[in-house]
């Protein structure tokens, strides 16, 4: 996982870099430093606003006694969205405006709960059917009723 992580911050600026350029020689460096602000500012005002309508949702379910799982995690999501929004580069904000959009975020937050199932239920915590595991620590003397 840490070498993922090593490479995405090495091989992210480079494409950035790579982007930024070819935008640069194609519409001018003024304009893409206009566009690059832009898109920013337009990606941040958008977060906002998704993240105060998960944030109703959230409010909504609790007050209604549910759980607001996937609520939660699209909260995660427009919060990565939003990061990657503030970024300067054409292909993070690509990134953060995918994960803005509801239907694109379903898809994402699909993987999310699939990767953390994989995480909790592989770690030795008893899955949906699976008994909870007894310890048993030897003879005891003690019988509770």
């Amino acid at each position: 996982m840490a070498a993922l992580l090593a490479l995405g911050v090495l091989i992210v600026p480079l494409v950035e870099i790579y982007v930024l350029v070819l935008f640069a020689h194609a519409f001018g460096v003024f304009n893409t430093i206009a566009l690059l602000i832009v898109c920013s500012v337009v990606g941040v005002w958008l977060a906002r606003h998704e993240g105060f309508w998960v944030l109703a949702r959230i409010r909504d379910s609790v007050a209604a006694g549910r759980m607001p799982a996937n609520d939660l995690i699209d909260g995660g999501l427009v919060l990565v969205a939003g990061l990657l929004l503030i970024v300067p580069g054409f292909v993070t904000d690509g990134v953060g405006l995918l994960l803005l959009f509801p239907p694109t975020r379903a898809v994402a937050r699909t993987l999310v709960r699939r990767r953390l199932r994989v995480r909790v239920y592989g770690y030795g915590a008893p899955g949906p059917a699976a008994p909870s595991p007894r310890r048993y620590d030897g003879p005891d003397d003690v019988i509770d009723v």
